[in-house]
């Protein structure tokens, strides 16, 4: 049996422990680990993924003493779109990150972030600090003077959005997943398209672009920095949307930052190699945060 990627099944099966699926604060969410562990991990994932991206993560943490939550945002996999217009929007996906870690009273946590996951999971951060104790920054911005890649710029553009969006078919979703990521499996492709399952969702995608103008970013400049936390910086040395060149600028401007690039990986980098990634995360929080 072969995955989507068409590799023999046997050949990248992971070593999934599931993490149970609850909901907290409006939001569906998988964690692992003891409930009472003090060292606490928030995961919070990019488009178009859900929870599901973090499954190796989740159970290797679970495995080294952690408590591991990983939210599905408003919208995407298990977690139903937010109330009312504007509910898609950047700013409501951080409301909603806050809401959650209220409702749970999470303590300081390692947060661990993907994509969009980085520009929700580090505004957040700066706007609660003593929130977090520990970073992990893969294939994302968080820069005011960055440009959206062309994907991003079609979403933020009225009328062809509206199009892209609501073209969308889970074969052609498909297809483009896979030519993203050499790990895509089909379970993946299954969680990540609950996203596209009804018009009010695949809408919620553009609100969440349009609102993502950088210069918002402007009075956050020099902010995570000074929050002085240590900081891991993974990506995939293949990216497309986020290259290279932005996790060696998070390396330069963090001081206490460590760079490790998985040179065969893409933006995807926790779908294509996840074992590498999970082990380069529970190594650095044993050290820096454990």
């Amino acid at each position: 049996m072969r995955d989507v990627s068409g590799r023999p099944r046997a050949a990248c099966e992971l070593s999934e422990r599931m993490a149970e699926l609850s909901h907290a604060a409006g939001l569906a969410y998988r964690s692992a680990g003891a409930s009472n562990n003090e060292r606490v991990a928030l995961l919070v994932h990019g488009y178009p993924e859900s929870s599901y991206m973090w499954r190796e993560a989740l159970g290797a943490l679970a495995d080294a003493g952690w408590r591991a939550l990983a939210p599905d945002l408003p919208g995407y996999g298990d977690s139903e779109p937010g109330e009312g217009k504007g509910a898609g929007t950047w700013e409501r996906h951080v409301e909603a990150l806050e809401r959650f870690v209220r409702e749970l009273e999470l303590g300081p946590v390692a947060l661990v972030t993907h994509d969009w996951g980085v520009m929700i999971g580090l505004r957040w951060a700066c706007d609660h600090p003593g929130a977090v104790n520990a970073l992990a920054i893969s294939d994302g911005a968080f820069h005011a003077d960055r440009q959206w890649h062309d994907l991003a710029n079609v979403l933020r553009t009225p009328g062809d959005g509206e199009q892209l969006v609501r073209s969308f078919t889970r074969e052609g979703f498909q297809g483009a997943m896979v030519g993203l990521s050499s790990g895509m499996r089909e379970e993946a492709i299954g969680e990540y398209w609950k996203c596209f399952a009804d018009d009010r969702r695949r809408l919620g995608h553009l609100e969440l672009y349009r609102s993502g103008d950088f210069d918002k970013l402007v009075p956050y400049k020099g902010r995570l920095a000074s929050l002085g936390l240590p900081a891991l910086i993974l990506w995939g040395v293949q990216d497309k949307f986020a290259g290279v060149q932005m996790a060696e600028r998070f390396h330069e401007e963090l001081s206490d930052s460590e760079l490790v690039l998985l040179e065969d990986a893409g933006h995807f980098v926790w779908d294509d190699q996840p074992e590498r990634a999970a082990g380069a995360l529970v190594d650095f929080l044993a050290r820096r945060a454990g």
